[in-house]
């Protein structure tokens, strides 16, 4: 019933979420549903935000004084893959993890330039700018291949 595969998708995701469901490598197919609701259904996109408010808050209590303070040192970190630039349609198309991870497919989705941005640490990211951070962002893709796509999304 479709009560008991969401309250089993709730518990599910809150132990992936603490580490503590450790040997699953797809999605259950019982929690389908709740984690295509989650993505897609407004609640990511809520946590996002409430996290990256907590992130400009703490942001703003650093102190950056061009007088007494270096900023060449003043730096954040910020991962490119599911963070500055969304998947969500190429998960949507694996049925958001019940499929088994798959590479080259992985990659062809990548090479068609249709990552979008994440408009929430879009947003992170211009406001960490205006602050006087410096932002570096890491991504595990081949650089020689994936470089100009990914500048690009």
């Amino acid at each position: 019933d479709d009560d008991d595969d969401e309250r089993y998708g709730l518990s599910w995701r809150l132990a992936v979420e603490t580490n503590n469901n450790v040997s699953w490598k797809t999605v259950p197919l019982r929690c389908y549903k709740h984690v295509e609701k989650y993505m897609t259904g407004g609640q990511y996109e809520h946590d996002l935000n409430m996290i990256v408010d907590e992130i400009v808050f703490y942001a703003s209590q650093i102190p950056l004084d061009a007088t007494t303070h270096n900023h060449h040192q003043d730096a954040w970190i910020l991962d490119v893959d599911d963070t500055c630039i969304s998947n969500i349609p190429y998960y949507k198309a694996k049925r958001f993890g019940c499929d088994p991870f798959d590479s080259p497919v992985f990659k062809a989705w990548i090479t068609k330039g249709m990552c979008p941005a994440n408009p929430v640490i879009l947003r992170l990211f211009k406001t960490l700018i205006e602050r006087g951070f410096k932002v570096f962002l890491l991504t595990g893709r081949y650089e020689e291949t994936l470089a100009k796509i990914t500048m690009d999304n």
